[in-house]
């Protein structure tokens, strides 16, 4: 009996003992492991909306014949064969592509080249096929002794995509009339271009593609065949107006139940386009444009080859770092005579930057535009998530800086192209937290902003905001984890501030595993203040080498290992990993505000050192940039007052 009474005695204490050690929130259904409840994404995924191929008007004119199969399988890491003849191949492949011709006659300029008598029979199709005769050979032409070949290759194309344009002003393309059924049959090749490759879990593939109307916009579709073979693909040729185009995806939506939006493309030279506050009327824009405009395109591209488009030194004065990648037109030493090798004419105009304020073209500025409508209108219509993407009219999405592979053939590597498009920028890709590699879960992503730009290093950012963050949680090890469970992610709300609380940043940055180290992280603040004057102001949050600012904010450089004779450098200065906790020293909790990332990385070599290393090119002019400081910026998180 005494045995049994011990025994029942012992049973009974290791039953309470257990039950003690359980979480409070412990059930029968509950696992073990915390992963098979994780509803957050743990992985990010690389990826390029906006790549042009022979199925673009502007992109065959420019001597592209690779095709969107092409597109993709260089995409994947497959090698491919460029139009100027040379083979190239992704060192990293990426995990999503979305090709997006433009909608504009898609398809057509090929089926002129074809013979295609019906399109030759119009005024328009006799000029094309006319004008896209060139009698300069490409691969020579990159590869020449001088530039003067490819100055006459490139005139020659500017030659032929004047002829293309159209008599209504600002349309890129001329009316060549084309019937539905061709429209429905080049976008059946699109759509099945875009199922061909995709391969969920391993590769992602979107249908869409590019509106060139007022203010580019990239069209991305989440849906298949099913869906998105019920429409075609709505262009500038049916509106220039992009409140139409909204019009056209609200009807994909409804009619199909499907899913889609539009990507703004860099606005930088949108000629103050992009983000006014108007109608294309020349209306003022209402309540009802500004939640419109902000649900059908909730990202925005603000990074590409042709230039950077996050702010400007005359937008930006006190930033040491918005002279970034400022795109400049007509950089050739002289018009090229491209009457000399055949051209029947040699008239071609060439733009110039204006010195105005481009206010209404450039990221950041958009965002504080943003918040004083909605203090006016109760809605913003510029709250969108930032990437990147290259506007490659190649078929190659390329972003590195050793192995650019440019704009247009023009601009593919040969010993002549630095003088003739160093005002390129090799960049960038979009980078999307999501739970897995599917169009669904990618797309889910994008649409809640989660989201961030990179100029083409694959930098990993991580941005949460909250307001019980502690400076410990910056090196925790589960620092995701965290974030989500105390706050929000980038693309995120912060509403109502608690009495005496300041928003506070859980931020972490870590070093392209096969780049260049970092040299610090910035939070961008953007507010608007109770007598309506909206603000910008920088804040060096983390500083790699063990730097602090002085007295007046300035923080020393980090220096630079570039040898540009070897187009290398070392990385042994920088950190690889840069993470903190920082709260607003000037907040204010009403005043409506918004906070974005910029991470840099240390000075590394441009992709015009690569080239001059590689074609042993020598003296070449001083203007020409060597040297660049690459970087990332996250979507930004929002604080309202309530």
């Amino acid at each position: 009996m005494e045995t049994t009474a011990s025994n029942h005695f012992w049973k009974a204490l290791s039953l309470i003992v257990a039950l003690t050690a359980l979480p409070l929130s412990a059930s029968a259904e509950e696992s073990y492991s915390p992963h098979v409840d994780q509803s957050y994404p743990t992985n990010v995924y690389w990826g390029d909306t906006h790549v042009h191929t022979a199925l673009s008007s502007d992109a065959y004119i420019f001597g592209v014949r690779l095709t969107p199969d092409d597109a993709y399988r260089f995409a994947k890491g497959e090698t491919v064969r460029a139009t100027g003849g040379k083979e190239v191949r992704l060192y990293r492949p990426l995990d999503f592509l979305m090709v997006s011709d433009h909608a504009e006659n898609m398809g057509v300029i090929a089926r002129i080249d074809a013979g295609d008598k019906s399109l030759l029979a119009t005024e328009a199709g006799k000029r094309i096929a006319k004008a896209i005769d060139y009698p300069i050979s490409l691969l020579e032409a990159l590869d020449a002794d001088t530039d003067e070949l490819l100055n006459a290759y490139n005139a020659a194309t500017l030659i032929a995509i004047k002829a293309d344009q159209g008599p209504v002003q600002g349309l890129d393309q001329a009316d060549h009339g084309i019937v539905m059924p061709i429209r429905h049959s080049v976008w059946a090749e699109v759509i099945a271009n875009a199922e061909r490759h995709n391969d969920p879990g391993s590769f992602t593939t979107f249908t869409g593609y590019e509106w060139t109307g007022n203010g580019h916009r990239n069209v991305i579709f989440a849906d298949g065949p099913e869906l998105t073979s019920q429409v075609v693909a709505w262009s500038a040729l049916d509106s220039m107006n992009p409140e139409d185009l909204w019009a056209y995806l609200k009807g994909y939506e409804e009619s199909t139940g499907g899913q889609a939006f539009a990507i703004p493309h860099n606005g930088n030279l949108s000629g103050n386009r992009m983000f006014a506050l108007t109608t294309l009327e020349g209306k003022p824009i209402d309540q009802i444009f500004a939640r419109t405009r902000s649900y059908y395109e909730p990202l925005y591209e603000v990074t590409q080859i042709k230039g950077d488009g996050e702010s400007h030194p005359l937008l930006s004065p006190n930033d040491e770092f918005a002279n970034y990648e400022v795109f400049k037109w007509g950089i050739t030493k002289s018009q090229p005579d491209a009457k000399k090798h055949g051209s029947t004419d040699t008239k071609v105009e060439t733009q110039v930057n204006l010195q105005t304020k481009p206010t209404n073209a450039y990221a950041r500025s958009a965002l504080k535009i943003g918040l004083g409508a909605e203090s006016e209108l109760g809605a913003n219509p510029f709250k969108f998530g930032l990437i990147g993407s290259t506007d490659s009219h190649t078929a190659l999405s390329t972003a590195d800086q050793n192995n650019f592979w440019g704009k247009m053939p023009g601009n593919e590597p040969g010993r002549n192209r630095v003088i003739t498009g160093w005002n390129y920028n090799a960049g960038g890709y979009a980078a999307v937290w999501a739970q897995e590699n599917t169009r669904e879960a990618i797309f889910t992503a994008m649409r809640r902003k989660e989201v961030y730009a990179t100029t083409g290093p694959r930098i990993t950012v991580r941005f949460f905001g909250g307001w019980d963050y502690v400076a410990a949680d910056a090196v925790r090890p589960d620092l995701a984890g965290v974030g989500y469970a105390r706050g929000v992610p980038m693309g995120g709300d912060l509403t109502q501030a608690p009495k005496g609380k300041a928003p506070g940043f859980l931020v972490r940055a870590v070093k392209d595993p096969d780049g260049a180290n970092l040299d610090r992280v910035q939070v961008i603040k953007g507010w608007l203040d109770e007598d309506g004057e909206l603000h910008e102001k920088i804040y060096n949050v983390a500083l790699s080498d063990g730097r602090t600012e002085n007295g007046n904010g300035n923080v020393p450089a980090v220096g630079s290992t570039v040898d540009i004779p070897n187009a290398s450098y070392t990385n042994s200065i920088g950190d690889p990993e840069l993470a903190v906790v920082w709260n607003d020293p000037d907040f204010d909790r009403d005043e409506l505000a918004f906070y974005y990332l910029r991470v840099l990385e240390i000075p590394t070599p441009r992709w015009t050192a690569y080239d001059a290393k590689f074609y042993g090119l020598q003296d070449l002019p001083d203007e020409v940039p060597m040297v660049t400081q690459e970087r990332a910026y996250s979507s930004p998180i929002w604080y309202t007052p309530m």
